[in-house]
């Protein structure tokens, strides 16, 4: 195994060499509330959305049928990407940034990033699209604006000054918008330079995000593209050209525009030659949101499953809130078309970059991040992630090791039916217990029936939480105190 090992990693430099550049150019490309049955390589059978240009990727690099996001929703979810974090240990306990809550930012500005540490290596680092990890909007006098009448966003004043955003959280340049809320705000590096409607966003980053690689391939320093697309999150706004062409609704519609744009990336990195040495990744935040997409409507009258066969949905504890669509493409090293059901989490980013690439990672950096290069080398290979923990949106605790999943809430922990109150009404276990190789759609509670499973896993929960981190090495703290039951809540 390890003459193997040795003879990829020769093979690898004397490709790079070839290519002119010390490491290759990565693209990671994370899709907004896009859910795992939504892709049509991923549910063959109960998917009824075409997206032939993600399904081409599959076929060209490796899909990860166990991968999860940080969390249900997405401010966390980002926040562990970008940190190699869990963001329940910052002081973000459940729900996403908002209320005024989003003008704090919640990556701390001494805290290392990927891109932070990706330009130690070399890199050049572009984010495009939505950030949603806080930052402030500051006047000419450097006062913060008063942006909220009563619980209504305002427009941000064209010229206003973000003096906190992607830009001094290791990205060289930023094109995008906060949140959902105030997409119509286009902010370019440190300054909010438009005001656009937001059916225009979707476009607007692919035009974008194939101009950066235009341009990056006249360059000899790798880059990193964080391509945060804001799609098909609501508001659901296809383009004209896009809307109708599913005959399912205006869901799918932007589902299909999505994958549009995805093909425009990918094209833009072979037409400009940089496609044999550019590891591509495409993902998404969390599942999909039932109540935007009208998700029983198109499971009853399309048979079209966003979650697939799963339980749940955003928000949730269970699989549909955060088992996600993740597909890793790099021609020539990443055999085509493999699958792997190893169990794998988006926190892996830091972790993956900084073996694949030498860059250095302190004992304090990433301490939720393992990396996930040998799975992209060799698809047969067992993953390092022998744990993951999974977040709802109301911060609802859930452990995964093995085949099993232990979820310590009575009912779905998010949106979905029935929410945790109702599951107390209903008289139904404390907590929930499944077993995921023989019950993946977790159907068959089997909290009572196993005790001595349910007391190790919460005592291997505990530990992760009071560690303060997943890897080895030093104990690290929590930034507040992380309650794990939330009993009554």
């Amino acid at each position: 195994m390890k003459l193997i090992a040795r003879t990829l990693l020769f093979c690898l430099i004397g490709l790079q060499c070839m290519w002119g550049q010390e490491h290759p150019n990565i693209v990671y490309i994370i899709c907004d509330d896009l859910g795992y049955g939504d892709v049509a390589a991923l549910n063959p059978e109960r998917g009824k959305i075409p997206t032939p240009e993600i399904d081409a990727l599959a076929r060209e690099g490796i899909t990860f049928t166990d991968a999860h996001s940080g969390s249900s929703v997405c401010t966390p979810s980002r926040y562990s990407i970008l940190t190699g974090r869990y963001a329940w240990r910052s002081r973000l306990q459940e729900g996403v940034l908002r209320g005024g809550d989003e003008f704090d930012p919640l990556i701390a500005e001494n805290r290392l990033t990927v891109p932070k540490m990706l330009k130690k290596v070399g890199y050049t680092t572009a984010a495009m699209g939505k950030w949603h990890l806080g930052f402030r909007y500051l006047n000419d006098e450097g006062k913060e604006f008063d942006l909220y009448e009563g619980k209504k966003l305002l427009d941000i004043p064209i010229g206003s000054t973000v003096p906190d955003g992607p830009i001094t959280r290791g990205f060289d340049s930023y094109i995008g918008f906060h949140h959902s809320a105030a997409m119509k705000n286009v902010i370019k590096d440190d300054k909010v330079i438009d005001h656009m409607p937001p059916i225009r966003m979707l476009q607007f980053l692919g035009d974008h995000a194939t101009a950066y690689i235009k341009e990056q391939s006249t360059q000899k320093k790798p880059f990193f593209l964080y391509l945060a697309l804001n799609s098909p999150h609501s508001p659901v706004v296809p383009s004209e050209a896009w809307q109708g062409k599913s005959g399912m609704g205006s869901y799918a519609d932007f589902v299909m525009e999505t994958d549009f744009v995805v093909g425009r990336v990918l094209k833009a990195l072979k037409e400009n030659g940089l496609d044999e040495n550019t590891l591509v990744f495409f993902t998404s935040d969390n599942g999909c949101s039932f109540p935007v997409a009208k998700g029983h409507k198109l499971e009853k009258e399309f048979g079209h499953y966003p979650s697939a066969h799963f339980r749940g949905a955003k928000s949730d504890i269970w699989e549909g809130g955060h088992r996600i669509p993740f597909i890793v493409s790099w021609p020539g090293i990443i055999e085509a078309g493999a699958k792997s059901d190893e169990l794998v989490s988006l926190a892996s980013l830091m972790a993956t970059c900084a073996e694949l690439t030498g860059a250095p990672m302190g004992d304090e950096d990433g301490e939720d991040s393992i990396s996930i290069l040998p799975l992209l080398k060799n698809a047969k290979a067992k993953s390092d992630h022998k744990m993951l923990v999974h977040h709802s949106i109301n911060g609802k605790f859930s452990i995964r090791k093995g085949k099993w999943k232990l979820e310590l809430t009575p009912g779905s922990g998010g949106w979905s039916a029935p929410t945790d109150g109702k599951a107390r009404d209903m008289g139904l276990p404390k907590g929930q217990l499944y077993n995921m190789k023989k019950d993946p759609e977790e159907r068959l509670n089997l909290y009572t029936k196993h005790p001595k499973v349910v007391k190790r896993l919460t005592a291997e929960l505990r530990e992760i939480v009071e560690n303060g981190r997943t890897t080895p090495g030093k104990k690290l703290g929590n930034d507040v105190p992380v309650d794990i039951f939330k009993e009554g809540r």
